[in-house]
């Protein structure tokens, strides 16, 4: 029976203690001991060579003696430990450390997602990943922001487009919070991926050929909005509102799929129009 808060000390002793029984010493290698094994999976100090720490801090983790691994450490651990990305995120956790990108970035939008995005026509979407590179894209996002597929792939990113594509730089009525709010995304992306090198480019081009992005990228905000309003000014139908909700799928915890509606009615029956395919 769980009750009251977590005893963060002991969750993570018990969870290291079933992921080292669940091992088979087998799967290691591990040479043949005399003494018969008394509980299943690995030995502490198995564990102990395994992650390259001693056997005393194994004990003392697994006794639950409050202490709080670091992050090499904690990546040594679930390395010996054999764990899952989903176990391992759960290990980091518990000591209170973030983890390190294991996942080359996403490039390419996986089948399921590229069809779902295809599917929320009528309404305008995209897959981005952490820098905002678009993945995939519906009809009607083209319609409402750009042909996506005329631009070269380097150029098929959001920042991108809304800094420096001429059709799109005057594109949001209040575009200053709309760049303020993506630069904090950038910048989160950006601490936890710091071996991204596409993405330091990408902050370092935009730095260079857009003032006001350097000026807000100076402030360091770092609060991010996934949901909420954006006033924009389409050149068939005039000014309208959208709202936008943003999603993270919970296999690819990188992306963003990024829908928009109409806020209004008057906002929806024109979006609508700009939706519609030429020949409807």
């Amino acid at each position: 029976m769980i009750t009251g808060t977590v005893d963060v000390a002991q969750e993570l002793a018990a969870f290291l203690r079933t992921r080292r029984e669940r091992l088979d010493p087998r799967d290691f290698g591990l040479p043949a001991r005399r003494q018969a094994r008394r509980t299943p999976g690995l030995r502490r100090e198995e564990v102990a060579e395994l992650a390259g720490i001693s056997v005393d801090y194994v004990v003392r983790l697994e006794q639950a003696r409050g202490l709080r691994p670091s992050a090499d450490v904690v990546e040594s651990l679930a390395r010996a430990l054999r764990l899952a990305p989903d176990e391992r995120a759960y290990l980091f956790g518990l000591a209170g450390q973030r983890p390190r990108t294991v996942d080359k970035p996403a490039t390419t939008a996986a089948p399921p997602l590229a069809q779902l995005v295809a599917d929320l026509a009528p309404l305008p979407a995209m897959l981005m990943n952490h820098r905002y590179d678009i993945l995939a894209w519906n009809a009607e996002i083209e319609r409402l922001l750009a042909d996506f597929a005329t631009l070269p792939p380097s150029r098929r990113n959001a920042m991108w487009l809304c800094l420096l594509h001429p059709r799109m730089r005057d594109f949001y009525v209040d575009r200053e919070r709309v760049v303020r709010e993506g630069i904090a995304h950038l910048r989160a992306a950006w601490a936890a991926h710091p071996e991204d090198e596409a993405l330091t480019d990408l902050i370092a081009e935009c730095t260079a050929h857009d003032e006001e992005f350097a000026r807000l990228w100076a402030e360091r905000t770092v609060k991010l909005n996934g949901r909420g309003l954006k006033e924009v000014r389409h050149p068939d139908v005039g000014v309208l509102t959208l709202q936008f909700e943003t999603l993270t799928p919970v296999q690819d915890p990188d992306l963003r799929l990024l829908i928009y509606r109409g806020a209004d009615d008057a906002s929806r029956s024109a979006l609508a129009r700009v939706c519609r395919p030429p020949d409807a």
